[in-house]
């Protein structure tokens, strides 16, 4: 049975999801696919380990620090999906890659495609998919919001005030 808790960030209210081991959500509360891949039932148990380590994992994040850790992750999702979602948690602290540059190291001829699996994230921040830009650095689609997004990118130094400074040359 899957099981939830609860986080208040600086930014706002985040829903995390378990399947008792390892953490299958991390969710905006009230963002777009929010818990889509959670069992129909499923009960509170802030007590789990995972959402103990996914806590400090946040703390550190919201701290302006960069974990040096990450919880364990099982992705729910279908092939490509997971794929995608591998790729982004390569992309480093404090830098961007574009939508087009990720398909390209995937292999995948269509940035929609990517686009569409990095808007289905079911592990934001931890799964860093504020960290994908559209082409020329512009601040396209994020599931929990573009305020939010923006927020992340100036935490990390990837963007200043309301100045989006794209990174060029990430290799991934």
């Amino acid at each position: 049975m899957d099981c939830t808790a609860h986080y208040n960030s600086p930014i706002g209210g985040i829903t995390l999801g378990s399947d008792g081991k390892a953490l299958i959500g991390l969710w905006f509360d009230g963002q777009k696919y929010f818990a889509d891949v959670l069992e129909p039932v499923h009960k509170q148990r802030p007590d789990l380990p995972v959402f103990e380590e996914t806590r400090q994992w946040l703390d550190e994040y919201f701290s302006g620090q960069e974990p040096q850790f990450t919880p364990p992750l099982t992705f729910r999702g279908s092939d490509f999906r997971k794929r995608v979602w591998q790729r982004l948690l390569e992309i480093p602290y404090g830098q961007t890659v574009t939508y087009g540059q990720l398909a390209q190291t995937l292999g995948c001829k269509s940035a929609q495609a990517v686009g569409g699996a990095v808007g289905h994230n079911p592990l934001t921040l931890i799964v860093p998919c504020h960290r994908v830009v559209g082409t020329g650095g512009s601040l396209t689609g994020y599931a929990g919001g573009i305020d939010k997004k923006v927020r992340l990118l100036q935490m990390e130094g990837a963007m200043t005030h309301d100045l989006f400074i794209p990174t060029r040359g990430t290799a991934l």
